[in-house]
């Protein structure tokens, strides 16, 4: 059990963390970092956190920094926080993105107190509020570049994702970038980009909203997700994003290619292509 637990972010990934600490009774007290009196004080009030306190004190009081903020951000407070640990302290961070994070991390002098992580779960909203009970169990949860964390650091944080219900996965950096924008990344670009597709319609159609059903909510679930957080990962994994998208681009264009000329025979090749996916998602 650890004395204390500081998450930096008190939103949908690292409050469902301290609520799963909690609920499993791996932390006596919990400590938050929020950009905002509202965000802390709400997270307080929900049972995240415990107290708020400024980073220096909040670093020194844990046994483990738990860091899930826009990956544009985590940089910088990573940074600044692994100046401050001890040989004994643990960081993690929960990011979608980890080139960038783990390249400027390399030669750190506390590099090895440092587990760069990606728990694979996630909804469309955030803030305190969206942190959920039991959010990670039979998801899969991404560990980068573990021979160069210490072996008791990395063992701690899998450890605690294995009690979370997570099955753990081992990748380098890239690899990880490479296939995040492939099964997360172009799930919300294609989402961002339908939402505004039927927005712009719904200007000459009122009624298009009053038709859709649980199939368009599915799919454009994932538009409301924040650009705060989303921006930040399209830009620092463009490359591999810009991959998948024009892939899917391509995709699409054989769809329009078919109706186009009434290829209904390739349409439905197509489609029974796509049916493959069963054999992944059941």
């Amino acid at each position: 059990m650890f004395d204390s637990v500081t998450i930096v972010g008190v939103g949908l990934i690292s409050g469902s963390f301290s609520l799963a600490l909690k609920d499993l009774g791996l932390v006596k007290n919990v400590v938050g970092i929020s950009r905002t009196e509202a965000s802390a004080k709400k997270a307080i009030e929900l049972g995240l956190i415990d107290e708020t306190l400024p980073l220096k004190e909040a670093v020194a009081k844990s046994d483990l920094v738990y860091v899930a903020i826009p990956v544009d951000s985590t940089v910088t407070v990573i940074r600044e926080i692994m100046d401050l640990v001890s040989e004994k302290q643990i960081v993690a961070d929960a990011g979608s993105t980890k080139h960038a994070l783990c390249t400027a991390m390399a030669n750190h002098p506390m590099r090895k107190r440092f587990v760069a992580t990606h728990p694979m779960w996630g909804t469309e909203y955030s803030g305190p509020e969206a942190a959920v009970h039991d959010a990670f169990k039979g998801r899969s949860c991404v560990i980068c570049e573990r021979a160069k964390s210490d072996k008791d650091a990395a063992e701690t944080m899998e450890n605690i994702y294995r009690q979370l219900g997570m099955n753990i996965v081992y990748m380098n950096a890239d690899a990880h970038d490479l296939h995040a924008a492939y099964v997360s990344h172009i799930s919300h670009i294609t989402s961002f980009a339908l939402a505004n597709t039927v927005l712009e319609k719904e200007k000459e159609e009122d009624a298009i909203f009053e038709l859709a059903g649980g199939g368009f909510e599915s799919t454009v679930r994932l538009a409301k997700s924040s650009p705060a957080m989303w921006a930040p990962v399209f830009m620092q994994n463009r490359d591999n994003v810009l991959d998948v998208l024009n892939e899917h681009i391509s995709q699409l264009r054989k769809f329009k290619s078919c109706l186009e000329k009434e290829n209904y025979a390739y349409l439905w090749e197509l489609m029974e292509k796509a049916n493959k996916i069963k054999k992944i998602i059941k």
